[in-house]
């Protein structure tokens, strides 16, 4: 229960169930901690995270592994306590991993320290140097900050060394039937009525105040190849296929293998408020509930 609530980004009723599990006579376990953790980092609860984590071996002799300590990295860092971070993977006695330099990695693109995103990005290709996400990763935060010739260096890169990166994908399941689109798909034999309502919702939600972010277009392209390029995201495919296929009042669920971006994110948001539609999409780190105009996570993710 309490990794479940972790999940959807309910930290709070997470944490609840602690001292409930403690006073039926339950003693916690690394997987406790692990999903309290989990949970303090998804729900942005830095204060309560870190006290469970002193929590773990002075209490209850439960010594952190790289996975507990990767949930720390990941809380603080999303919280702009970089040097706290920084400092707890420096001082830390158990083997560095991919996904604790992975979760470092991803506060310092959030917070654009690009040295620092440097460094652990450096580190994480010494581990995986065969991982073409890393590198993805690192060409991302070259792009974020304009250095269009570092991008350009890093994606030579990946084609000499004959990398291949995951594509991203979503699925949506109608009537037992698994529907999947990719970025700019067009091969669903309902595309031109997905494209039409796209452009629809589009023009009903800049009336509503929607604001396209482009910055999230990581290519040194016009602004108007920007718009385009976020308009055929494959999380905004499935939606769109979503509402034509499915009854009207009734969820959709989609599933993505990336981490939701944030332009799809706040798509989707005005999506719940104009077609008065839950929507449920679960990407690699969460579930995230749209309804009305609001996700669960409180755009803390």
């Amino acid at each position: 229960m309490i990794a479940a609530y972790g999940y959807h980004g309910q930290g709070k009723k997470a944490l609840d169930f602690f001292p409930m599990m403690l006073s039926s006579g339950i003693l916690p376990n690394r997987i406790t901690f692990l999903s309290l953790l989990y949970a303090c980092s998804h729900a942005g609860l830095v204060d309560m995270g870190l006290e469970l984590f002193n929590m773990m071996w002075d209490e209850y002799s439960v010594k952190p592994d790289v996975k507990h300590y990767t949930c720390m990295v990941d809380l603080l860092g999303h919280a702009g306590r970089l040097n706290e971070a920084m400092n707890l993977i420096e001082n830390m006695t158990v083997k560095k991993d991919e996904g604790l330099w992975g979760a470092m990695l991803g506060a310092r693109r959030i917070h654009k320290n690009i040295d620092l995103a440097e460094k652990i990005a450096n580190s994480l290709l010494e581990l995986q140097s065969q991982n073409a996400g890393h590198y993805v990763l690192l060409s991302n935060i070259y792009a974020n900050t304009g250095r269009w010739e570092d991008v350009a260096k890093i994606r030579d890169l990946i084609t000499k060394r004959e990398l291949k990166k995951v594509p991203g994908w979503t699925c949506i399941e109608v009537e037992n039937k698994i529907h999947q689109f990719g970025v700019g798909d067009k091969s669903h034999h309902l595309s031109r009525e997905i494209y039409r309502l796209l452009r629809s919702l589009r023009r009903k939600m800049e009336m509503a105040g929607y604001v396209p972010d482009t910055n999230l277009v990581l290519h040194d392209v016009d602004e108007e190849v920007k718009l385009e390029c976020l308009f055929m995201h494959g999380e905004k495919l499935a939606i769109a296929f979503g509402l034509i296929a499915t009854t009207e009042g009734t969820p959709i669920r989609i599933t993505k293998n990336l981490r939701v971006c944030g332009d799809c994110h706040t798509f989707s948001k005005f999506v719940s408020a104009i077609t008065h539609r839950v929507i449920i999409a679960r990407d690699t780190n969460r579930f995230h509930h749209f309804k009305g105009g609001v996700c669960s996570c409180g755009d803390y993710w």
